[in-house]
């Protein structure tokens, strides 16, 4: 059946340590047992195959045991995390939930019948097909929410192939394209999952240093938080092999810096969206955002600047939007590239683009010349409404120390006068004392 691989992979290593759970450990024959205990407890509970299932947790050791037996059972499969907390209500009306299952913070697991009752075509069609499905929100950090469906069979695929057993942290949320393939990924090979409580920089490292941690899949933002912290100065991460980015562009000060503190920690970039999930993806070098993306069931292919996608593991549709799929299959991604022979650079979202007086503006590349300044923890820049040029470019500045502000902004702007073309240096710099990012560790832009 549907997780038949990934039971012979727990029966085979029945012994070896699992996932790690508030310093619990937890064997693959627990998790199995409990994978057992799910299937038969969905049953009791009256939870039938095709049913849309509303999880709200994070994970812990009963969320991954009953999203496996949701998966084999042929259910609709619906994360939510408190990141969309306000969102909640709005996505489980969009997802049509029938059941809501509310995991704690104790791992404590209650269900609770929906009002709803789902009948989207795409949800016929993997009932009728007897197939598990995905349902993910994006982030809606330029606008609505979408509601991507997945065929969950489609997505196993690639993880029935033999990697590196790896113990791995995951990071990226229970309800994120990422989390769900770092998950299969270290299951299918038998590694080590090692959960958290707090995604701070402290807390993060500190279980790298305890359970001697290999692979850290996280975002630019939260590595700058690194830098920024210097909570690696309190923590010996040498354990990590990897660190892989995504999500998100990095801002080459950013990366370069990171290489130059850890040279033995290899730098992945990544890429993948919840509506074609996750390329296999090799960079250039660590030190270099230049990256070859594609691998088994991929295609990849760029037009006027613009990166597109065809993917065996791609979504079946949206609940709540149009098809956004070519004629001929392709995801047009939004994300404006260059090409340097096999390799991509990627520049930014097209719909994040600054016209000022007719020249296009990357938010991104006005960022890393940005953060080359000391004392800058966090930046965002920004476009504004401007009745002679359109558009004027915008910062929101996030200091690491109390300093002069006055002073930072004529620095700002004499710095990226120096490096950037003067329709690129930043009119106005406001300053906020908040973070600059999500619960999922992305940037917030205006």
């Amino acid at each position: 059946m549907h997780v038949d691989f990934l039971v012979n992979v727990f029966e085979e290593n029945k012994t070896k340590p699992a996932l790690v759970w508030r310093e619990q450990i937890f064997t693959y024959e627990w998790v199995l047992n409990r994978y057992r205990y799910w299937s038969q407890k969905l049953t009791n509970q009256g939870v039938k195959p095709g049913t849309t299932t509303i999880v709200e947790a994070d994970f812990s050791p009963n969320s991954v045991a009953l999203l496996l037996a949701l998966i084999e059972r042929g259910c609709i499969f619906v994360p939510i995390t408190s990141s969309v907390e306000s969102k909640k209500d709005e996505f489980i009306e969009i997802a049509e939930g029938e059941t809501l299952v509310r995991i704690d913070k104790e791992d404590n697991v209650t269900f609770e019948d929906l009002p709803f009752k789902a009948h989207h075509p795409i949800y016929e069609k993997l009932q009728k097909s007897e197939h598990p499905g995905l349902v993910l929100f994006s982030s809606g950090s330029t606008g609505k929410s979408k509601a991507s469906v997945h065929d969950i069979t489609s997505i196993l695929e690639k993880f029935k192939i033999k990697r590196h057993s790896l113990s791995t942290i995951t990071f990226l949320l229970y309800d994120h394209i990422g989390g769900f393939n770092t998950l299969l990924y270290t299951l299918s090979n038998a590694g080590l999952i090692v959960t958290i409580n707090d995604r701070s920089p402290d807390s993060v490292l500190k279980a790298v240093e305890k359970y001697k941690v290999e692979l850290l899949p996280t975002s630019p933002t939260f590595i700058n938080l690194i830098l920024i912290s210097e909570a690696y100065k309190r923590a010996d991460i040498s354990s990590l092999r990897t660190v892989t980015y995504g999500t998100e562009p990095m801002p080459e000060n950013t990366l370069k810096r990171f290489n130059q503190l850890f040279p033995n920690i290899r730098l992945l970039q990544t890429y993948g969206l919840s509506e074609v999930g996750i390329l296999r993806s090799k960079s250039k070098s660590s030190d270099s955002l230049w990256v070859k993306v594609g691998g088994e069931g991929f295609e990849t292919r760029v037009i006027d600047g613009m990166l597109e996608i065809k993917a065996k593991s791609a979504m079946l549709g949206y609940l709540n939007a149009p098809s956004p799929f070519t004629k001929d299959g392709w995801f047009v991604t939004g994300d404006s590239v260059e090409v340097d022979g096999e390799y991509i650079k990627i520049l930014g979202r097209k719909s994040e683009i600054i016209n000022v007086g007719g020249e296009k503006v990357y938010p991104q590349e006005v960022e890393n010349i940005i953060l080359q300044l000391d004392d800058i923890a966090e930046v965002v820049v920004y476009g504004e409404k401007n009745p002679i040029v359109g558009n004027i470019v915008c910062a929101r500045v996030r200091l690491s120390k109390e300093i002069d502000e006055k002073r930072i902004v004529n620095l700002i702007k004499s710095h990226c006068s120096m490096h950037l073309q003067r329709f690129k240096v930043p009119v106005k710099v406001n300053f906020d004392s908040r973070e600059q990012h999500s619960g999922r560790f992305k940037k917030m832009r205006p």
